[in-house]
């Protein structure tokens, strides 16, 4: 196969994978690739195949050239309640006025003789989505469906070059396309720096571009460490939403790492674990606190409310086995810390991105000597994070929860050169 049809898939790809929304650890995916998600995402001191650039782009240098397509259908149950309330009973809303949602990926890696690869990734990076149907701010005075998307598309060459006998290092450049759509935000209008550009704009795209640097190295027998770093992926602003989004509209892409570790524990079993953090808090329309929304700090403005997230760490456990020369077995776990404070899950009755515990299974079966197909299976365990003092006095009182527990399930095709 030609550079160039390469290219067309991957744009092919790019285009589909925009229309992806996932929110499962914060609102990241909990892996990157078919197999990596079937192993509860571990991939920084295993790599699998070639979406491992998302993890840690070192990893290319341990496959061989080979090329990666797959496709995960994403099922989220997303909920909120108000209780206590002086404005109105008791009461729940259901979020999935949009059900399922099909992410894509594409992957491709080169070997250049035993000391380098070049790679391409594509892939959705994150994303959230709440359609309530039912106005959960009508009685506050809302009007209309509240419906939020928000998308994260990454696409990433990479290189990969031998630094020792047993170790390597790779780059990725992330060109950065993200989304964005908000409707039936009404309620804040009162409260935002520009309130034509609060809410009901239509769809926002917004481009930028970062970097993500890694290392993997075999430090004893069968013992392999991997790290990556993602710098901030600083983005245009969302102008259609310069009145929701602290600073005028701007909304980048945190930062993170990821730690790892692979033990061939046997011919057949692999462990491995990942540490992955990512730093919400950094960014103003994320982490800034929505309390000073009540006391004079206006959305929009330069160091304004956000949605009040926490940085989390994410602790992925994952193991491999090969049952024989066609079937390989994958099964994983993980935990997740909490993004949303219980105070502030008023505002984030529109994004309630709040599970913590995914378990994942997954296989791959050899189809003659260079056709690989895998599958991988997903559940992020349902959690509620209750309010503790989340709704003002001004607004009547009382807490606000939010919900979410996912379903998910991807196939992949790989062919190995």
């Amino acid at each position: 196969m030609s550079a160039s049809v390469f290219a067309r898939a991957g744009l092919v790809l790019a285009l589909a994978a925009a229309t992806s929304a996932h929110a499962t650890n914060g609102y990241f995916s909990h892996g990157y690739g078919i197999k990596a998600k079937g192993a509860a995402g571990v991939a920084a001191a295993l790599p699998q195949d070639a979406l491992v650039i998302a993890t840690n782009p070192a990893g290319l240098l341990s496959l061989g050239s080979r090329l990666d397509i797959g496709a995960e259908l994403f099922i989220p149950e997303r909920s909120a309640s108000i209780t206590g309330n002086l404005a109105a009973p008791d009461q729940t809303f259901d979020g999935n006025g949009t059900e399922y949602f099909l992410i894509p990926e594409f992957g491709y890696n080169r070997r250049l003789g035993d000391d380098a690869a070049v790679g391409l990734a594509v892939y959705g990076n994150g994303g959230m989505n709440t359609d309530y149907v039912q106005n959960p701010y009508a009685r506050f005075g809302g009007t209309g469906k509240v419906y939020m998307n928000l998308e994260q598309l990454f696409i990433a060459p990479a290189l990969a070059w031998k630094t020792g006998e047993k170790s390597s290092a790779g780059i990725a450049l992330n060109f950065a396309v993200q989304q964005f759509e908000m409707q039936g935000a009404g309620v804040f209008t009162p409260f935002s720096a520009d309130a034509a550009h609060l809410t009901n704009n239509g769809p926002d795209t917004s481009t930028g571009m970062g970097l993500r640097l890694g290392w993997q190295g075999e430090i004893a027998d069968g013992v392999t460490l991997g790290a990556s770093w993602q710098t901030k992926t600083a983005m245009s602003p969302f102008n259609k939403y310069a009145g929701l989004f602290a600073n005028a509209g701007d909304f980048d892409i945190p930062e993170n790492w990821v730690l790892g570790l692979a033990w061939r524990a046997s011919d057949r079993l692999t462990l491995a674990l990942d540490w992955q953090g990512i730093l919400y808090s950094d960014v103003p329309a994320v982490g800034n606190t929505s309390t000073t929304l009540f006391t004079g700090s206006q959305l929009g403005s330069v160091g304004g409310p956000g949605f009040g997230w926490q940085d989390i760490r994410v602790l992925k456990l994952a193991a491999v086995y090969t049952l024989d020369e066609k079937l390989t077995l994958r099964a994983g776990v993980s935990h997740s810390d909490q993004p949303i404070p219980a105070g502030e899950t008023f505002i984030n009755i529109i994004a309630p991105g709040v599970v913590e515990d995914h378990l994942t299974l997954g296989a791959t079966w050899a189809v003659g000597e260079h056709n690989e197909l895998s599958v991988h299976y997903a559940h992020a365990f349902e959690n509620t994070v209750n309010g503790n003092g989340s709704i003002p006095a001004g607004f009547g009182g009382g807490e606000a929860s939010g919900t979410l527990a996912e379903d998910m399930v991807g196939i992949a095709w790989s062919r190995k050169y």
